[in-house]
């Protein structure tokens, strides 16, 4: 599995290091972010969302998660799970879906549909190296948001009191559990 959890750990956190940036300078106006200040760090931001926007997040992920680890949809495609001999970092695109979705998470431009394997490989190994450094990327944005002067270099981002690394610790508990 390390083969497949290289790309898969590089593009979350790509897409945590963006949504960092993002969330640190976009604001969004319609509810309900537009109760939520913009002059806080972003895991701070994501404590102050309700519940059920963090449930909506965490089931779409998931929903992701096994739309791209199912034997029925991969078997679609030609392919097999990766632990079973399949290709690594292969994600299904969303044309099984009951209905079309524009655009894909992989290739959505479809610049790669006739590449050469060599160009993929190459390909691959480009996106495996900036998910490596993306996570110091993203591990850099927590160390300063929680201890300033972590990371000299960003000593004007908002820091954050909680627990980045604990962000389920405000406001959200599994149903059933006590909080």
């Amino acid at each position: 599995w390390p083969p497949a959890a290289a790309p898969k750990h590089g593009r979350v956190a790509m897409a945590a290091f963006v949504g960092y940036c993002v969330q640190s300078n976009v604001h969004f106006p319609w509810a309900p972010f537009n109760s939520i200040p913009t002059n806080i760090a972003p895991a701070e931001q994501w404590a102050q969302l309700p519940e059920a926007a963090k449930w909506q997040i965490i089931l779409f992920v998931g929903f992701l998660e096994v739309y791209s680890e199912h034997s029925f949809i991969l078997e679609k495609y030609g392919q097999k799970h990766y632990m079973k001999g399949g290709k690594p970092g292969f994600f299904p695109d969303f044309d099984t879906m009951v209905h079309p979705v524009p655009l894909n998470l992989w290739d959505p431009l479809k610049a790669y549909k006739g590449a050469s394997a060599e160009r993929k490989a190459d390909g691959l190994l480009k996106e495996v190296n900036n998910g490596r450094l993306a996570m110091i990327g993203i591990m850099g944005f927590c160390a300063e948001a929680r201890v300033p002067g972590a990371v000299p270099a960003l000593s004007n981002i908002a820091h954050y009191a909680g627990d980045p690394m604990a962000p389920f610790a405000a406001n959200f508990h599994l149903p059933g559990f006590a909080s």
